[in-house]
């Protein structure tokens, strides 16, 4: 059970943000969760939506610079301690990056995990007792 995750390439520039973001408005594209990282020269924004697919397409076809990535998606407690059991239960499996969301659905709290393997770090969370979250979870929020 993985989750679609779209990254964009963004120019570290005045308005370069604002134009992907232009794309997705107008697609009538609902962000679930988004998180970016930049360098002095460009930007990694990586996003959660409902339809990957249809975003994606968007987003080339303007010229944007996308692709799709499969994630792991894990429902913990809004607790103090919670990232650090998950991230802990994924010892030996090498996390490249996370971001963390909250919604209005619930108490529980989503966080977004790139690992090398998804379906190793699942089994060892499952294992663990935490919930994965799949991506009908997430896009319907």
């Amino acid at each position: 059970m993985v989750i679609e995750q779209i990254s964009v390439f963004v120019e570290n520039k005045q308005g370069a943000l604002s134009e992907v973001l232009e794309v997705l408005a107008e697609g009538k594209i609902d962000l679930r969760a988004i998180s970016i990282a930049d360098t002095s020269d460009f930007g990694i924004l990586r996003m959660i939506v409902p339809d990957p697919d249809k975003t994606l397409a968007l987003l080339k076809a303007k010229g944007i610079t996308a692709s799709k990535t499969e994630v792991t998606g894990c429902k913990l407690p809004d607790e103090p301690g919670a990232l650090y059991r998950v991230l802990k239960t994924l010892e030996g499996i090498s996390v490249e990056y996370i971001y963390a969301f909250l919604t209005r659905r619930d108490e529980d709290a989503y966080v977004i995990i790139r690992v090398e393997d998804n379906e190793r770090a699942q089994e060892v969370l499952r294992a663990a007792g935490h919930t994965i979250i799949g991506s009908e979870d997430v896009y319907s929020l």
